[in-house]
């Protein structure tokens, strides 16, 4: 049974991501700053850290580099709002095994918590999630390299982080029909009720994908 600390200062975010990770069968550890959530990375020695970058205290940067700097190689996850190249390269450097861009979809959270869990040697359980490619048209969703490609190239598709993580819940739920609360319950998780006039982002299917208003993408496999 994998043992992940979940350090994010969002109560509601933190508890929507612990439970998540609970129900797939995860130990979950938790921590709401920076100071906590060294001290129980240093003492329990998880085997994945889900942490926030902008924590009380101690920032996600910091506490990173403390722990590559004591040796520790557990996998790192930074959750940040920060979606510069800059600010990833900088994560990256600290010794940041991956990073996801807020709002994210909790999906692709655990999807990529499996990748760098697997790449580390740590095998799950029955109930942990498993990442496998999704097919569908001409298109192949990679979730461990978070990419979508062109099937018949192997071109990958430019996306922004919120395309991307509005794509996987699409692909996921196919077929099925998807009110908006629960797509922006899904998919914005941490910003879902910022939203004040109704939307409808649906994808449209060219040589690559948009958002756009009235055209849809054939999701079928």
């Amino acid at each position: 049974m994998p043992d992940v600390l979940i350090v994010e200062d969002d109560a509601t975010l933190q508890r929507g991501i612990s439970d998540n990770f609970s129900a797939r069968g995860y130990h979950v550890r938790s921590a709401m700053d920076g100071e906590s959530g060294l001290d129980q990375a240093m003492r329990a020695r998880p085997d994945l850290i889900i942490l926030d970058v902008m924590l009380p205290g101690i920032n996600g940067y910091e506490i990173c580099r403390h722990l590559r700097a004591e040796g520790l190689t557990m996998p790192i996850i930074f959750l940040t709002a920060k979606g510069e190249e800059s600010d990833i390269l900088l994560g990256l450097g600290q010794g940041v095994d991956d990073y996801l861009a807020k709002p994210f979809s909790i999906r692709e959270l655990l999807a990529r918590s499996e990748a760098v869990l697997r790449r580390s040697g740590v095998s799950g359980n029955s109930t942990a999630p498993t990442v496998e490619n999704r097919l569908f048209g001409d298109f192949e969703l990679d979730l461990a390299a978070h990419k979508l490609r062109i099937k018949r190239t192997g071109e990958a598709v430019k996306l922004s982080p919120k395309e991307y993580s509005l794509l996987v819940f699409l692909v996921e739920n196919a077929g099925a029909a998807l009110s908006r609360d629960r797509i922006m319950d899904e998919v914005w998780i941490a910003s879902s009720r910022h939203c004040g006039k109704r939307s409808s982002l649906i994808l449209k299917k060219r040589s690559g994908l948009r958002l756009f208003g009235n055209l849809a993408i054939d999701l079928r496999p």
